[in-house]
């Protein structure tokens, strides 16, 4: 069965396509080739588990194969995240229950039609970046197995880098969703805090809990996180997009790096972030270096200070078990102890302090980039120095979640030792579809092998799904890029998406009234394919661009040339009347250069 092996989403639903009523032979055998004696994972689904699963999904399909975007595809879960009737246990056996209920984002993608085959291993109570912390056994890395693989997701990205799912669910509070994915040559999705329910989820530190997805592409990744995301009335801390981001970053995107980048002596480490610098630029980007000082600051405070309180309120009663959770973790949750209430609110006012300070720096860029982590150690080297090894993989994670950042990890140019060593992209809250997109230009760039699979990159671009956030909008004259209202759109965050053309049913005029000359479109029997622009606005910004546009013009819908329909400029046609036809220029470029206009 290892030709079923590292599949992405595409593959698994193309084999569905040809046969549907292979899901339970080709699953059934799936599951069977799993080693149930693989530390990487927890718990594997019993016959009647799987089962219970597939028997609806075949009618289901049936009726209406596009209800279940995600039909038969296999995925793995962190034992941190319920599975209804399935144990949980946050690797600590003497905490394990039976799940009641789904967690929520387990509930969301099984019906989209994805089917969990197996839980699991992770740093215990999610507390460390490195895999090692786990009563249930180290898990190793997937190129090296003497190095680690990173954490505390580390099942979860272990399974996927070699293609035993087509995608898992991590957790990330301090970077257990984009560490592993680092150290193993995947993609790694550390969404928006609030975008993806926590309820379900056993707690690290609550306030700064998101689940993450793992895959091999950028396209799965965020396919599979925007199926699981959504407002859970539930969880206390889910939250509604306010639809203001922007759907891509520009196509020359600048980028901030940090000044001075510490990589602990690790020349390799640093060797590969150089490179991943030289494929920004190559791509396009622009590279500004800044001060990285209220990042370290911020991150420095998730581990020393009062926000480790969060982790002790989380392990609850078990911290008075000593004796039945790691060392390395009780140590560092029982830290908590020592910090009273005046404690903790003087730690937020300074988060706050440096989660400004860092809005601000971020400002003026599309994004933070930084190394995912600045350097990898042996297994051997975490038993010498587990705390301080593990800080060092928290370098460029620990602050995200505390400045309310999302970020995306990717896979970048390997170290000179055949080790991975991937980037990360930081950007404020809800700009994860704009990362994702940028991902699926790097991802095409390097062409890396898929994860440990050694399977290549799929043929076809990666796609992201249809986005309900934005507006899609055809302009046509002075909002074109370079034009004097182009303004209008970038400074609402705007993205340009492409130059097309109508259907070939429209007239242009020119409306010459005003200080600014202004096209005026109407469809017509004896019209002409007229070049517009595509430009996606984020929902919420949508109206305050209608209200600036003046009469005689307007908003309605466009059909372009391949047949689909979009929002774009009209003109009332009293006023075009008086207007000059100029439907034969083809477009509004055309005319003013054949008028020396500009």
């Amino acid at each position: 069965m290892a030709s079923t092996f590292g599949y992405t989403l595409q593959a698994w639903q193309q084999r569905y396509q040809q046969d549907p009523q292979q899901l339970r032979t080709l699953l059934t055998a799936h599951l069977d080739a799993l080693d149930a004696q693989d530390n990487a994972w927890l718990y594997l689904a019993t016959p009647a588990q799987l089962e219970a699963q597939l028997a609806p999904l075949l009618d289901r399909y049936q009726q209406d194969p596009a209800a279940l975007p995600l039909f038969g595809v296999p995925f793995a879960v962190k034992d941190n995240i319920d599975v209804a009737g399935w144990p949980t246990t946050a690797a600590c056996p003497a905490f394990t229950y039976t799940a009641q209920a789904d967690a929520s984002v387990v509930a969301r993608l099984k019906a989209a039609g994805a089917v969990v085959v197996g839980k699991t291993n992770l740093d215990q109570y999610a507390t460390g970046l490195v895999g090692t912390r786990s009563p249930f056994g180290v898990v190793s890395n997937t190129f090296k197995p003497d190095y680690v693989s990173g954490g505390s997701s580390s099942g979860s990205a272990s399974v996927l880098a070699r293609g035993l799912v087509a995608f898992s669910l991590g957790t990330d509070t301090a970077g257990s969703g984009r560490v592993p994915a680092g150290f193993n040559n995947i993609v790694g999705l550390k969404p928006t805090k609030g975008w993806l329910s926590a309820r379900g989820v056993v707690p690290a530190c609550r306030l700064n809990d998101t689940v993450s997805v793992f895959a091999l592409t950028v396209e799965d990744a965020f396919t599979v996180a925007d199926l699981a995301a959504g407002y859970d009335a539930e969880d206390a801390y889910s939250r509604v997009s306010p639809r203001t981001a922007p759907a891509n970053l520009h196509a020359r995107p600048r980028f901030a790096v940090p000044a001075e980048p510490e990589f602990f002596g690790d020349r390799q480490a640093e060797r590969a972030w150089r490179d991943a610098l030289g494929q920004l630029e190559a791509e396009g980007a622009t590279l500004h270096s800044i001060d990285f000082t209220p990042f370290h600051q911020l991150a420095e405070q998730l581990y020393y200070g009062p926000w480790v309180a969060e982790r002790t309120v989380a392990v609850g009663e078990m911290i008075h078990r000593p004796e039945e959770m790691d060392p390395v973790v009780h140590g560092i949750v029982s830290s908590g102890l020592k910090y009273s209430a005046v404690d903790a609110f003087r730690a937020e006012y300074l988060r706050a302090e440096y989660a400004r300070q860092i809005s601000e720096a971020l400002a003026p860029f599309d994004a933070l980039v930084v190394p995912t982590s600045p350097t990898i150690h042996t297994l051997e080297e975490m038993t010498q120095e587990p705390v301080r090894y593990n800080s060092q993989f928290g370098t460029y994670t620990n602050f995200t979640n505390l400045a309310d950042l999302s970020a995306l990890a990717l896979p970048g140019p390997f170290r000179a030792d055949g080790l991975p060593a991937g980037i990360t992209l930081i950007a404020p809250a809800w700009h994860d579809r704009a990362l994702a997109a940028f991902g699926l230009r790097w991802q095409r760039r390097l062409a890396l092998p898929l994860g440990a699979t050694g399977q290549a990159q799929p043929a076809q671009p990666g796609v992201l799904p249809p986005s309900a956030e934005h507006v899609r909008v055809a302009v046509v004259g002075a909002h074109l890029t370079g034009m004097p209202l182009n303004h209008q759109l970038t400074s609402r965050e705007a993205v340009l998406v492409t130059e097309t053309r109508t259907a070939d049913d429209y007239r242009l005029f020119a409306l010459l009234d005003g200080p600014i000359k202004k096209p005026g479109l109407m469809r017509s029997d004896r019209g002409a394919a007229i070049t517009v622009e595509l430009w996606d606005i984020p929902l919420a910004r949508f109206g305050e661009f209608v209200a600036e546009i003046p009469a005689p013009l307007g908003i309605g819908s466009l059909t372009l040339a391949d047949g689909s329909s979009v929002k774009g400029f009209i003109c009332e046609p009293a006023a075009l009347t008086q207007a000059l036809e100029i439907t034969e220029f083809g477009g509004w470029r055309n005319w003013l250069a054949a008028q020396g206009s500009h």
